[in-house]
């Protein structure tokens, strides 16, 4: 009897998510093309997306912020994997993005650079998709690019990572 050392099998996970209020705002915000965020009134954090609480004081965030779309890259990965949600083909670079004012990164996908290009610190920008395809999704940002601006110093997003 021969030994089994691998199968391939497919897998398929569907998943019904229920936005909160925080979250509403925030997707009802990225549809007009303006990234939201929300202020706890204790340590003064920013939470992009919002939450609707701050995870370190407990306390409800109500204070609404509207953010730039532009950031830092704090880490990155290389995806090799293809996902049918993305209009391009792998490899491509996954970025955790910490968009200016903000206190928490987000991941998003990173465009117009070469792989070995993508480091740490790099400046970058939100591509967004046309006015008349906005909507209430994070596909209404096609993907992140650099800017002309010079990397981040470490210390400004150490403690992000």
């Amino acid at each position: 009897m021969e030994l089994v050392k691998s199968i391939t099998t497919p897998v398929i996970l569907d998943y019904d998510y229920v936005t909160g209020r925080a979250q509403s705002r925030f997707l009802r915000g990225i549809a007009e093309g303006k990234i939201l965020g929300q202020r706890c009134i204790e340590c003064r954090r920013v939470y992009v997306p919002s939450r609707g609480a701050c995870p370190r004081c407990a306390v409800r965030t109500e204070e609404e912020i509207q953010l730039p779309d532009k950031g830092t890259v704090t880490t990155f990965c290389i995806e090799r994997v293809p996902s049918e949600n993305l209009s391009f083909n792998p490899p491509y670079a996954c970025v955790a993005v910490l968009l200016d004012g903000a206190n928490i990164p987000f991941n998003h996908v990173l465009q117009e650079c070469a792989l070995e290009d993508v480091r740490m610190g790099m400046r970058v920008q939100a591509v967004w998709v046309p006015k008349e395809e906005l909507g209430p999704s994070m596909t209404s940002i096609r993907y992140f690019k650099p800017i002309a601006e010079p990397d981040a110093a470490f210390e400004s997003y150490k403690e992000h990572l």
